[in-house]
């Protein structure tokens, strides 16, 4: 299914889109550098796509009306019971870095998130450092939470995080009040 936003639309991958991702993958190797490392070959997409076709993992990719793909966004490890929590990855493509339309998409996700998903809290752990992705989930409202020291191990280094974070409730406030400064 589908999902149409003003300037982007967000899809779940499947095996059709395999080609496009992995060229979009190569093309933003030097974008994607030491911050992520996604599949990158046609049997890590086949790995990619059973691990996101559980209950504890969504991805959704998002492209541009004519079809480039824009980026990836994925809800990890989904707890439920109490907790109704969950862990967001991201990353952009090149060219559509910087455009406006990864913030587009992840603000779809997070709704999505909140709403279908039923969960309440959503966690993003960045790289110090990464003050493009860092600045792209404060503007989402996104709080600072902690510091992780060496929390994941990519490209073969364990590496330190910043933890943000963002409940349901906080997500409904941001809602209303982006709706306000609209006139909607």
């Amino acid at each position: 299914m589908v999902f149409t936003m003003m300037n982007v639309e967000i899809f779940q991958p499947g095996a059709a889109h395999r080609a496009a991702f992995l060229a979009a993958v190569q093309r933003s190797e030097s974008l994607l550098g030491r911050w992520v490392a996604p599949p990158d070959t046609p049997e890590k997409y086949a790995d990619y796509l059973r691990r996101y076709s559980t209950e504890t993992h969504y991805s959704y990719l998002a492209r541009t009306r004519d079809g480039t793909l824009v980026g990836c966004i994925n809800l990890n490890e989904i707890v439920r019971g109490a907790l109704q929590s969950a862990y967001l990855g991201y990353y952009a493509f090149s060219p559509n870095q910087g455009k406006g339309l990864m913030k587009e998409a992840l603000s779809a996700v997070v709704s999505r998130a909140f709403g279908e998903h039923e969960l309440h809290r959503l966690e993003a752990n960045i790289q110090p450092g990464n003050e493009r992705s860092a600045g792209l989930i404060k503007s989402l409202g996104f709080r600072l939470e902690g510091y992780s020291p060496r929390y994941l191990k990519i490209d073969g280094e364990w590496r330190d995080h910043e933890r943000y974070a963002i409940t349901s409730e906080e997500w409904a406030v941001k809602a209303i009040a982006t709706d306000r400064s609209r006139g909607t």
